[in-house]
C-alpha cells in the first residue's frame, strides 16, 4: 500500500499518542502508517531500510519523531539527518521532543487532570508556573509528571493522557513545532 506519509518513531508510547491526534489534524484523504521502533538504537538502524522499503512511491513524505534526553539537540537532527542523506532520501523531516515524551503531557495539565479524573483545576491551575510554561526546558519530564500524578505509569500514560491533549492549548515548545511541521506536509 502506498502512504502519503510514514512516521519513524522512536518508541510504542509515541505511536500511541500520534494514533490519536493524528486524525484531529488530516483530512480524510491523508493516508499515514506509524511505525515505532523499540528504542534509539532500533531507529536508526531501521532508517534506511524502511526508506527503501517504502521507495516505490515516490510521494511519501517520511518524519521521524525521537526523544532530546540528555542529547545536544542540534546534534542529534545532524546525525539522523545524515542517516536519511546516506538512504538516499535527504528531505526526510526530523522532529525532536525536548527533553522528553512527558514534556508534552506536562505542556496541557488540563489533559492530565482529565486523563487521571483529577479534580477540576487541581493541575490545570498550575499551568502558568514557570516550569510548566515551558515544559521542553525540564530535564526529567517524567519524574515530574510522577510527583504531580502518583499512579502516573510510562507504560499506559500516553494511551490514557493523549485523548485529551489539547492542538492549540499545549505550552510544548516541541509538541507546536511538531504539529506545524505536519500541518506543512498535508
Amino acid at each position: 500500500m502506498s502512504y502519503d506519509l510514514i512516521f519513524l518513531l522512536e518508541e510504542p508510547s509515541i505511536k500511541d499518542i500520534l494514533e490519536l491526534i493524528l486524525p484531529k489534524i488530516f483530512r480524510q484523504h491523508i493516508t499515514y502508517k506509524c511505525i515505532a521502533h523499540q528504542g534509539k538504537q532500533d531507529l536508526a538502524k531501521s532508517i534506511s531500510t524502511k526508506i527503501k522499503a517504502f521507495q516505490f512511491s515516490p510521494t511519501t513524505q517520511f518524519i521521524i519523531v525521537h526523544d532530546q534526553d540528555s542529547h545536544d539537540c542540534k546534534k542529534l537532527k545532524s546525525n539522523l539527518l545524515d542517516i536519511c542523506n546516506t538512504a538516499g532520501k535527504p528531505d526526510i523531516m526530523v522532529r525532536i521532543i525536548c527533553h522528553e515524551l512527558e514534556s508534552w503531557f506536562l505542556g496541557d495539565l488540563a489533559a492530565v487532570e482529565k486523563a487521571y479524573n483529577l479534580t477540576s483545576n487541581s493541575l490545570s491551575r498550575r499551568q502558568a508556573q514557570k516550569k510548566f510554561r515551558n515544559p521542553d526546558q525540564l530535564n526529567s519530564a517524567k519524574q515530574e509528571l510522577r510527583q504531580l500524578v502518583s499512579e502516573y505509569y510510562p507504560g499506559t500514560h500516553a494511551k490514557k493522557i493523549a485523548p485529551y491533549l489539547s492542538l492549540t492549548d499545549n505550552t510544548s515548545r516541541s509538541f507546536q513545532v511538531f504539529l506545524q511541521g505536519i500541518r506543512t506536509l498535508t
